[in-house]
C-alpha cells in the first residue's frame, strides 16, 4: 500500500489509518505513489494473455489481486463520427462509470475491515459502492439528496446498503455522510476525498490508450462536478508520458452544465480556485456533475491548464437534444452522461473521445423542450 499525501500543506498518514481527510487543512488526500518507478515494464506486447478487466494493468495501480471485483473495465470504444468516439462506461456491472473508483475503495475497506462503510453520492457513486460493498461483505450505508432518481436508490437498496435521504442539496448531503465518518471504525468511501478511487478512474486512459496501438486522441472530454474522472485522466496521461508510452498529451476539455458551472466560470476568469464566496446554481438535467463547490477544484483547475484544455458549458436543451440524438445512434444514457456530446459532437478538426458514462434506465428520458 502507498502513503497518503495532503496536497496543501504536506501532511502524511499511512493509508491503513481511517482519517479520511488532513487533520490540519480538511482537504483531500493524495497518494504517494509513483507507477513509473516500477512499471518499467508495461506495454502493448506484455498485456496480451491478461485478465480482461481494469486490473490488467496492474503495475500501474495501488492495490493488487482484488477479492471484490466483478469483471469491471475494458469497456468498448465506438466511432460516433469521424473525429470523435464514445467510451462506453455505462455497460460496467453497476451502469456507471464509477465501478471503476468503487471496486478499488471497496477493495481498500476489506483489507482494513471496518466495522461500516459511509458513502454520499447523487446516485451513481453510491450504487457502486453499495455493490462492492456486497460483493465485499461489508456493511454499508449509502447518504443520497433528495430527489434522486428512484431507479438510483432502488439500486442502492438492492444491494443491501442502508439509504440515507438527506434533505436539501449534493452538498448538504455530503456534510452529513462526513459527520457519519467520524464514527470510530468508520471507513469513509469517498469518491471525493480518497485518492484510491482517481487511481480507479485512470483505467479509463489506460484502456485509450490500449485500445488505440499505443496512442491517445488529440483531446479527452469528461464531464466535470467532483472532477473524479478528470483527475484520473490526468494521472494516467502523466504516468504513460513519464513512461515513454506516449509522446504528447492529449488536451483534456472539461464540460459543466451552464446551470452548475463554477469550475468553467473560474477558469475562464483566470482563478487558480473558486472564490470564497458561493456561486449560484440552478437546477439541471445533469445532476451528477451539479457540484457548486468541488474540494479538488483547484487541483482540477491546474490540470485542464496543464493540458492546454479548456472548460465547455452546455444549456439544458442541449442535453435535452443531445441525449436524444445519441438515442437515435443506438446509446440510451443518462443525462450527466451526455454532457460531452452535447460539448464536442460537432468537432472536425481534431479527434476526441467522450465518455457515456451512466445509462439511460438510471434517470429516463428528459422531458422535451416545452
Amino acid at each position: 500500500m502507498a502513503t497518503y499525501l495532503c496536497p496543501q500543506d504536506g501532511t502524511r498518514t499511512a493509508d491503513t489509518d481511517l482519517t479520511w481527510c488532513c487533520p490540519v487543512c480538511r482537504g483531500p488526500w493524495d497518494l504517494d505513489f509513483d507507477p513509473p518507478r516500477a512499471s518499467a515494464g508495461l506495454s502493448l506486447d506484455s498485456l496480451a494473455g491478461r485478465v480482461n478487466s481494469l486490473w490488467r494493468y496492474e503495475e500501474v495501480l495501488p492495490l493488487s489481486a482484488p477479492a471484490v471485483s466483478l469483471g469491471e473495465g475494458r469497456t468498448p470504444l465506438v466511432p460516433l463520427t469521424d473525429t470523435v468516439s464514445a467510451k462506453l462506461d455505462f455497460l460496467m456491472p453497476t451502469l456507471s462509470f464509477k465501478d471503476r473508483g468503487a471496486v478499488m475503495l471497496a477493495e481498500l475497506a476489506r483489507r482494513l475491515n471496518p466495522a461500516r462503510v459511509v458513502a454520499d453520492s447523487s446516485g451513481n457513486a453510491g450504487t457502486a459502492v453499495a455493490a462492492y460493498c456486497a460483493r465485499a461483505s461489508l456493511p454499508c450505508t449509502v447518504y443520497v439528496p433528495e430527489g434522486t432518481s428512484a431507479k438510483k436508490t432502488e439500486q442502492i437498496r438492492a444491494h443491501g446498503a442502508r439509504l440515507e435521504t438527506v434533505p436539501g442539496d449534493r452538498q448538504a448531503t455530503a456534510l452529513a455522510a462526513r459527520a457519519a465518518a467520524g464514527e470510530p471504525g468508520t471507513f469513509y468511501a469517498s469518491h471525493v476525498f480518497n485518492p484510491y478511487f482517481l487511481h480507479g478512474t485512470k483505467t479509463y486512459v489506460y484502456e485509450l490508450w490500449e485500445d488505440l496501438g499505443g496512442r491517445l486522441p488529440d483531446a479527452i472530454a469528461v464531464p466535470v462536478g467532483n472532477g473524479t474522472l478528470l483527475l484520473g485522466a490526468a494521472l494516467a496521461t502523466a504516468e504513460l508520458h513519464a513512461l515513454g508510452l506516449i509522446e504528447r498529451r492529449p488536451a483534456l476539455i472539461a464540460v459543466q452544465a451552464e446551470a452548475v458551472s463554477p469550475l468553467a466560470s473560474a477558469f475562464h476568469a483566470g482563478a487558480p480556485e473558486l472564490p470564497a464566496a458561493a456561486t449560484g446554481t440552478a437546477p439541471t438535467l445533469a445532476e451528477g456533475i451539479a457540484i457548486p463547490r468541488p474540494p479538488r477544484a483547484r487541483q482540477i483547475l491546474a490540470a485542464v491548464r496543464a493540458s492546454g484544455g479548456t472548460f465547455l458549458t452546455v444549456s439544458e436543451d442541449r442535453i435535452r437534444d443531445a441525449q436524444l440524438d445519441l438515442a437515435e445512434r443506438g446509446f440510451y444514457v443518462e443525462t450527466t452522461g451526455v454532457a460531452c456530446w452535447a460539448a464536442v459532437g460537432g468537432w472536425t478538426d481534431r479527434s476526441v473521445v467522450v465518455p457515456l458514462c451512466g445509462a439511460g434506465l438510471k434517470t429516463g428520458l428528459a422531458a422535451p423542450r416545452e
